[in-house]
């Protein structure tokens, strides 16, 4: 099961909000879909799940069109808006029950799943309150759960960890990555140390227009403004690389850091000085880019 995403475009008024919008998430992974507000990132779930038609190209899920199949394509997709929308004047289990109504779920099958979910999301201890008696981090628990209800194949989370305490944060992100492990779940968050706790691949939008779209480990391992360090048994001089990129001294005058535009012809450079000024090679390596970073590089660009 994968949701593919194609050339949607959206207008609100004379604005733009989404120019080309393409990208695929697939089944066993957790999608993280980045932006600063406003860069079209809520509009994209919102035609992804139905709620708003975009003004060209479609969303597919598993091959079928959101926009000529909407009533099949909602019975594949779970979503949860940044505002979670709940009754408040129900109890857990009978809003569960209700929303699995709303999907022809009935009987023992829907009070088995609401049990099933009650267990997984972590709401036993809560289930015979009324939700507005829980705490934030447990209506939340009641969102995942009411998006799960009728076993979607894709799963869409839009700030699903906004407002939550520390302790709230670890157990959502753990659930998230259970629920993951067999769906195709996609992840829109402002956390970076959120995405890079459980995000697979990521996808960035800035106004309107998909910038990145990759492996988050390859993101993180990329060429652009990348740091190689340099160690030698010998002593450093930071004006041997000024050619090659900006540097600086790390622990000791044998380490070097040396920020450069592209990690493989900077590597060659940095051995070649070294073979030329006779210095024993004690490593090079390329250090990680920090996804903030790279964040901010992308969309301040």
């Amino acid at each position: 099961m994968s949701l593919s995403v194609n050339h949607l475009t959206k207008k609100y008024g004379t604005q733009l909000a989404l120019d080309d919008v393409s990208f695929e998430a697939e089944k066993g992974q957790v999608l993280g879909f980045l932006g600063p507000n406003g860069a079209g990132k809520s509009t994209t779930m919102k035609i992804a799940t139905g709620y708003i038609a975009a003004d060209g190209g479609d969303v597919l899920v598993n091959g079928i069109s959101v926009k000529a199949n909407f009533e099949q394509t909602s019975r594949l997709i779970g979503y949860l808006p940044e505002h979670n929308p709940l009754y408040m004047d129900m109890y857990v289990r009978e809003f569960l029950e209700f929303v699995g109504g709303l999907y022809g779920m009935a009987g023992k099958s829907l009070k088995s799943r609401v049990e099933e979910l009650v267990g997984l999301c972590g709401l036993e201890i809560e289930a015979h309150k009324r939700i507005q008696a829980l705490s934030k981090g447990y209506r939340q628990r009641v969102g995942l759960a009411k998006a799960l209800i009728h076993d979607p194949e894709v799963i869409i989370l839009d700030e699903p960890t906004t407002g939550l305490d520390p302790n709230q944060l670890v157990e959502i992100r753990k659930l998230i990555k259970t629920i993951s492990k067999d769906k195709t779940l996609i992840l829109s968050t402002h956390i970076m140390q959120e995405v890079e706790a459980i995000c697979d691949k990521v996808v960035i939008i800035n106004k309107g227009k998909i910038v990145a779209s990759d492996l988050l480990s390859n993101l993180k391992s990329g060429r652009r403004n990348a740091v190689l360090q340099l160690e030698t048994e010998e002593e450093l001089q930071l004006e041997w690389f000024q050619h090659v990129g900006k540097g600086e001294f790390l622990s000791s005058r044998s380490q070097i850091g040396i920020s450069v535009d592209d990690a493989a012809s900077g590597r060659r450079e940095l051995l070649s000085i070294i073979q030329e000024r006779n210095l024993t090679l004690v490593s090079i390596s390329l250090k990680e880019n920090n996804l903030e970073a790279i964040f901010q590089q992308i969309t301040q660009s």
